[in-house]
């Protein structure tokens, strides 16, 4: 047996018996990106792109094997190629969980997203699981695919490429049906018509449903680093004394509520985010305000209203959403006269 078998081997052993090693390296980098991005560090990007070079590696893993196998003067096994899979799979989890953790509105509908996003982490170093369950059903395994890679794209294009929200977005929705497309004709061979018009149903139906579910997904890089409601806005020193019970509005200062947030960015950044106000679940005004990424303390921004309806009592909350209708944070507060 050549030296580079042997390499190869033992190699394989050494994974096989430390089946949590990729999964804490994938964590790690992803805590290390998300402190490299709160920092600015330009740094972030390079860990970013390695995690998205490995999709890349994945999806050239056909040539690459038969490549390794002339090289080394045998063919690699299937059980090689699928672990490859797994570990990429527990890379990318895991190195966008810390993201997700921080930038999540836990009051949201978000968490579920999160929370299924951290059980699919989990997923991957479960062998029983994994192996025994998920890639036994194909569908499910498609599904648990195609989520490694959005949630991959999403967290690095924004740090690699300073992509919006919006175009963060729609860049990894198409993408994603892209790279998936591959692993979708495994599923539903395009024999004859029926089968060309379910892999096009399936393939609409990704997108589709990447695209509209939005409203769940936290945006990986944009987060609050403070929200407050309030009557008594220091503008020069953009501060805020927060209040959770708001007085009648005839008895403020000027008869204006403030919104205020800290929103932190990616470096080179610029988009506009959105304050919603709301009362007892029924939208009143969204009011734009522009953000530039890259600022140490954050982008703080408010807005106010004055204009409140007759009846202001009951429950009223600002969201901050991003253009493409991500949810960033929000904040609830009374007016009880």
């Amino acid at each position: 047996m050549s030296a580079y078998k042997v390499k190869i081997l033992r190699l394989g052993v050494f994974v096989r018996r430390h089946p949590y090693l990729f999964a804490l390296i994938g964590f790690l980098s992803g805590v290390g990106s998300f402190v490299l991005v709160d920092r600015q560090e330009g740094m972030a990007s390079a860990i970013a792109a390695l995690m998205l070079a490995s999709w890349v590696l994945l999806l050239l893993e056909r040539p690459i094997r038969l490549l390794v196998g002339r090289w080394i003067g045998m063919e690699v096994p299937a059980p090689v190629v699928h672990f490859t899979t797994q570990l990429v799979h527990q890379e990318s989890f895991f190195f966008v969980l810390p993201f997700f953790l921080i930038t999540t509105t836990w009051t949201s509908t978000q968490a579920l997203f999160t929370v299924a996003i951290g059980a699919a982490a989990v997923v991957s170093i479960w062998d029983p699981v994994y192996h025994g369950r998920l890639t036994r059903r194909r569908w499910l395994y498609l599904a648990y695919h195609a989520t490694a890679i959005f949630v991959t794209l999403l967290t690095a294009l924004p740090i690699i490429f300073h992509l919006s929200t919006p175009q963060t977005y729609a860049t990894a929705t198409v993408l994603t049906v892209i790279f998936a497309f591959p692993s979708l004709t495994q599923g539903v061979p395009a024999r004859g018509l029926a089968g060309v018009a379910g892999l096009v149903a399936l393939t609409v139906a990704l997108g589709a449903s990447a695209w509209f579910g939005r409203a769940i997904v936290p945006p990986a890089t944009f987060w609050l680093t403070d929200m407050a409601i309030t009557d008594d806005l220091d503008e020069d020193m953009r501060r805020a004394n927060g209040m959770k019970e708001v007085p009648c509005p005839e008895a403020l200062d000027g008869g204006r509520v403030y919104a205020f947030s800290g929103v932190r960015a990616p470096r080179g950044l610029n988009e506009s985010v959105h304050h919603e106000w709301s009362h007892n679940g029924r939208l009143h005004d969204r009011v734009d305000v522009e953000i530039f990424g890259g600022r140490e303390e954050g982008y703080r921004i408010w807005t106010y209203k004055e204009n409140f309806p007759d009846e202001p009592n009951g429950h009223w909350r600002v969201r901050v959403r991003t253009e493409s209708g991500q949810l960033i944070g929000q904040v609830d507060f009374e007016i009880d006269c």
